[in-house]
């Protein structure tokens, strides 16, 4: 499974920000018995649950950027970096987050940088997680083989109008199209 494909998952999850609530919840409880020292979450919006993580265990708190992303468009086939791994992971128990894990690059590629700056264990770590993640993260929420629609990416706003995400909405046609198409009974966006 290649990264982006959304025609061949199987199925889609709307998640709501309760949802999200849950999930992060969950990973913090997963997470506690690391006794993580530093929480490191990937921008952009890894941001989301490695915030609420670092706030819910006391933890110091870092972001990152590392993205094969321009303006939200998917521009580079590997992960770029853009904000580095900052020295303060030296000696410490670091746990990398990031809002799903797709090929599980971008947390391999971190979790090495961490361990380049000497951090003395690193956990990856995201809300959700895809079968097909190489390496796999190794603490998750969910694992889905679902075309995930996280509650920040379901609506945008283009031109002083709130639209249906661009990529959601290409996602959501390439399924349409597709033979493994949405399954009856998939749970729908609300409103």
């Amino acid at each position: 499974m290649k990264s982006y494909e959304y025609a061949h998952r199987s199925g889609v999850r709307y998640l709501t920000w309760d949802d999200f609530a849950r999930l992060v919840a969950r990973l913090a409880e997963l997470l506690e018995p690391c006794n993580p020292q530093v929480i490191l979450g990937v921008a952009r919006a890894g941001l989301f649950p490695a915030t609420l993580v670092a706030c819910s265990l006391r933890r110091e708190f870092f972001p990152i950027r590392l993205t094969r992303r321009v303006d939200d468009v998917v521009t580079y086939a590997k992960p770029v970096w853009k904000i580095p791994v900052p020295p303060e992971v030296a000696g410490k128990i670091v746990v990398v987050i990031d809002e799903i894990a797709d090929t599980g690059q971008t947390l391999s590629m971190v979790a090495a940088c961490a361990l380049e700056l000497e951090a003395s264990q690193v956990v990856t770590a995201s809300l959700v997680s895809h079968s097909w993640a190489e390496p796999a993260p190794q603490v998750t929420a969910l694992v889905s083989d679902e075309f995930i629609v996280f509650p920040w990416d379901q609506r945008v706003l283009s031109n002083g109008s709130w639209v249906t995400h661009p990529e959601i909405k290409a996602g959501l046609k390439a399924r349409s199209n597709s033979p493994a198409s949405n399954p009856p009974g998939a749970v729908k966006p609300k409103g």
